[in-house]
């Protein structure tokens, strides 16, 4: 299992948008399928059906409990156990390079933009999360970018994922200070 480094953590690049980077094992139509094909999605983030194209429909159905069998914290118990769907509209389609879509929140969609890009036989992977209604949510998907990034890892790594849930409160814990301090 590899220890976390300050590299992992997302910044903020503005006050309504942070930016995570990881470099993955490619090749880059394999990290691709990752986050585009249900059945691999849901090994770290969420399972659904996207129409691959711009205008398309991007639907993610949560279950943690796909990936990891450790007790969520009560606010997430229902979402763990019963799923989630959240339904998004592709904004950008680009094969193996870029996908971006809509993120449904509370208030206004926010954005999510996956960026691909080959170094060797890795791959660079960017996501960053914009138009965030609030520093609550900025802290909310930081922590939730940060745990699902470590899962993504793991998978393509062929290693085991650290614990998904216990690692939440920290981390949000810790993206309150990071982002007081920017």
């Amino acid at each position: 299992m590899r220890q976390i480094d300050e590299s992992d953590f997302g910044v903020a690049t503005a006050p309504d948008e942070v930016r995570f980077e990881r470099l993955l094992p490619g090749p880059v139509e394999r990290v691709w399928a990752y986050l585009t094909e249900a059945d691999r999605r849901r090994q770290w983030l969420a399972g659904g059906e996207m129409e691959p194209r711009a205008g398309g429909t991007a639907q993610l159905v949560f279950r943690h409990s796909e990936f990891t069998d450790e007790e969520p914290p009560a606010r997430y118990r229902e979402m763990n156990e019963n799923g989630f769907l959240s339904e998004g509209r592709i904004l950008a389609w680009d094969p193996p390079r870029l996908l971006a879509m809509t993120w449904p929140g509370e208030g206004e969609d926010s954005q999510v933009e996956f960026e691909l890009f080959r170094e060797g036989d890795r791959v660079r992977l960017v996501v960053t999360h914009k138009r965030l209604a609030d520093r609550g949510e900025m802290i909310n998907v930081s922590g939730g970018w940060h745990a699902h990034l470590a899962v993504l890892e793991a998978v393509l790594s062929g290693e085991k994922a650290q614990p998904f849930w216990s690692q939440i409160t920290a981390l949000e814990a810790t993206y309150t200070g990071r982002f007081d301090r920017q």
